[in-house]
């Protein structure tokens, strides 16, 4: 392979060949892009050549310049490629969060689309002509919400925690139930996060027990706060017992500037209790024990973009909104944009309707149902085996854990491949289909599927089946 070494031509005369021009054009990149990406890729292939790595294979079909050219066309299709995409989730988990979480309804996202497009009084009070602050914007509504004192965003509910410690217990002690120090997607702990914000971590109670005497106990000059940790990606069963929030607060008021902050992690204002699903608190409730504060996820139960969002007494916000952190933290116009037309859609009584998160969780058989069937009915097709069955769903997000929601589903069984290769050719499609696989068979849940989502879905099985058929009667 080493003797190729000397038939590598130079860049400059492949920039002089037609092929050249027809990149340009095809990609619509100027010429010093296209000089560096040949560049690059002949010395990727020298070294490829010097260390006998390239396949001689190659060789049989193609010419050393081919091979350059096929290169070159692959990196500037995949830099062309939007990196950031939509994908058809038919996993049937509502808050996935390598999916994006929540979907926004159809009137947030055109707030977003028309806030983003013009300028925008962000940071301007339009009635008395001078400087405004963006708090401004969305604090009404979330204390109309959530029957808050006060309120604030930031940009996730990570922030959210890190920020009230550090502003209001930095080198004080925060009291917290050993039952509680957990750990949440990406490594993220509350014992971590604490020791960052400068606040002590004094652990009470045992794993599964902790009782109010033990955080009476623990209660000295020095403590500053009783940190709730809501538990909404785990549940621990059998012989537990944990302190109300409403006894919290009770012993809190005992002390004087002793604060309870109690950590929702996904936060929810649609009561799902009221429909039967789960027994996760809303909002409302835990304001209305008397806590002090309040942290919740905006693009989780919520049904909003991602955000921080922080509910409590006056006093406290007050103070978190003039640190220099709330600065660092805060969120962008479209964000505010967006989680204001989600917020007044819960004050206007539309959650079910009109945003997608409460719509899909609560989605009825009936229209599952008539999904499954149009599929099956649609895709009748030689290659593949398909059956409608029942099912369940998980909510997703590191919400409700132990919730699982019935659900109806369609298996799927294609001849010539197994489940992961049908999978995995989904998953390449354009839009990407996302599936679940269970038994050795593709599982599509039609919790998560729109009706506008159906033909997209339809087209993208036949044509990977299509050309799953084609490679097999072609070797």
């Amino acid at each position: 392979m080493k003797h190729l070494l000397r038939e590598i031509p130079p860049v400059h005369e492949l920039q002089v060949s037609d092929k050249f021009q027809q990149v340009m054009k095809k990609f619509d990149q100027p010429a010093q892009n296209i000089t560096k990406i040949i560049q690059n890729q002949i010395n990727a292939i020298r070294e490829e050549l010097i260390q006998e790595t390239l396949s001689k294979q190659l060789f049989n079909n193609y010419s050393l310049i081919d091979i350059i050219w096929q290169r070159v066309d692959g990196q500037l299709a995949d830099f062309a490629q939007e990196k950031i995409t939509n994908v058809i989730n038919a996993t049937g988990t509502v808050l996935h969060t390598n999916l994006g979480r929540a979907r926004l309804s159809n009137q947030a996202i055109d707030h977003i689309v028309k806030v983003a497009r013009g300028y925008s009084n962000l940071e301007y009070n339009l009635k008395e002509g001078k400087r405004g602050s963006r708090h401004d914007i969305i604090e009404g509504l979330l204390k109309e919400a959530t029957g808050a004192e006060a309120a604030m965003v930031v940009n996730n509910n990570a922030a959210a925690v890190y920020l009230i410690l550090r502003a209001l217990a930095k080198e004080k002690e925060v009291i917290v139930s050993r039952g509680q120090l957990v750990e949440i997607g990406g490594s993220f702990r509350v014992s971590s996060i604490m020791e960052e914000s400068g606040a002590h971590l004094v652990e009470v109670g045992t794993t599964n027990k902790t009782h109010l005497y033990d955080y009476e106990q623990a209660i000295t000059e020095d403590t500053r706060m009783i940190l709730k940790v809501h538990t909404s990606n785990f549940k621990t069963i059998g012989f537990t017992e944990s302190v109300e929030t409403d006894s919290l607060v009770s012993l809190a008021n005992q002390h004087q500037q002793l604060i309870v902050y109690e950590d929702l992690g996904s936060g929810s204002l649609f009561d799902f209790k009221s429909v039967r699903i789960g027994d996760e608190p809303v909002v409302r409730e835990i304001i209305n024990s008397g806590v002090d504060l309040v942290s919740f996820s905006g693009d989780k139960l919520l049904g909003g973009p991602q955000a921080g969002i922080i509910a409590g007494k006056k006093e406290w916000i007050a103070q978190l909104k003039k640190h220099q952190l709330a600065r660092v933290l805060r969120v962008d116009k479209m964000t505010l944009a967006g989680l204001e037309t989600t917020l007044r859609t819960y004050l206007a009584g539309g959650a079910e309707e009109h945003l997608p998160t409460i719509r899909d969780i609560i989605k009825s058989r009936e229209i599952m149902e008539d999904q499954a069937n149009q599929f099956v009915h649609q895709l009748n097709h030689d290659l593949l085996d398909l059956q409608i069955e029942e099912s369940f769903s998980q909510v997703g997000g590191g919400t409700m854990p132990d919730v699982e929601v019935p659900t109806v589903l369609v298996t799927i069984i294609s001849k010539g491949i197994t489940a992961q290769q049908l999978a995995n050719r989904l998953r390449q499609h354009v839009p990407p289909i996302v599936v679940r696989i269970k038994d050795d068979k593709v599982v599509v849940d039609f919790r998560t599927i729109e009706l506008r989502e159906m033909e997209d879905l339809v087209a993208g099985f036949l044509d990977v089946v299509t050309k799953n058929n084609v490679t097999n009667e072609t070797t």
